[in-house]
């Protein structure tokens, strides 16, 4: 279900689309999946591919890949006429015991460090995610807070690159960050986390979330052929 979103949290936003995929893979496969995931270097010139990038949690094991599309229309597209035939390239689907996917449209594209996204998922070796499911009602605040709160003081903060926020259905929003590395992600939540979170009533608009600090690899890091430019 999608659930509208107010003028005003549309207002100046890059309407995008995005994926995340969690795959859990046994350890004794985890070579043959980075190999496969090395393969998906063949969409560079898919038409709408805005960046991909995933790595390892190294809390779970699971890895996790990141996909962001200048739209639906071109990730349909891609999913229609190309998916299958490069997922069956790779062999990645024996290496994996489990895989989960959620897509969506992303609503809000935080400015950091970068000066786009394109280099932020270019020069990144930390992403950040926070996989948050909300109470009922309370979508708007969360999203408001978003915008007014976490952004600029991520931004302010040093070393957050770029960030996106995508609703993945209803009452599900993720929360993506790129980081220069793990330096400046472990400053921010020492110095700035709490204080962000008091501000913007965190508490309030959760049922709950699960947060993944993951380490890029960079040989996992799909970019476009060509320039792709977003908005």
């Amino acid at each position: 279900m999608i659930v509208a979103v107010s003028g005003c949290m549309r207002r100046g936003l890059k309407i995008m689309w995005g994926k995340w995929i969690g795959c859990s893979v046994p350890t004794a496969a985890r070579e043959r999946f980075s190999e496969g995931q090395r393969g998906w270097a063949a969409i560079a010139d898919q038409p709408g591919l805005i960046g991909q990038v995933g790595g390892w949690d190294p809390a779970t094991g699971r890895a996790h890949v990141l996909a962001l599309w200048t739209d639906a229309a071109a990730y349909r597209r891609f999913m229609d006429e190309r998916h299958d035939r490069v997922f069956a390239a790779t062999g990645q689907g024996g290496g994996c015991s489990a895989i989960g996917t959620a897509t969506g449209e992303t609503f809000l594209d935080m400015a950091g460090d970068a000066t786009d996204l394109a280099p932020a998922l270019r020069s990144a070796t930390v992403l950040r995610v926070a996989d948050c499911r909300l109470l009922p009602g309370r979508e708007e605040h969360f999203l408001e807070a978003q915008r007014e709160v976490w952004a600029p003081g991520m931004a302010a903060a040093g070393g957050m690159l770029a960030g996106t926020v995508t609703r993945l259905g209803d009452r599900r929003c993720l929360v993506t960050t790129l980081w220069s590395g793990p330096q400046a992600h472990d400053r921010y939540v020492a110095g700035h986390l709490p204080a962000l979170r008091a501000r913007a009533g965190l508490q309030e608009d959760l049922h709950s979330m699960t947060g993944h600090l993951i380490f890029l690899e960079p040989d996992w890091r799909v970019l476009p052929a060509t320039a792709v430019t977003v908005g």
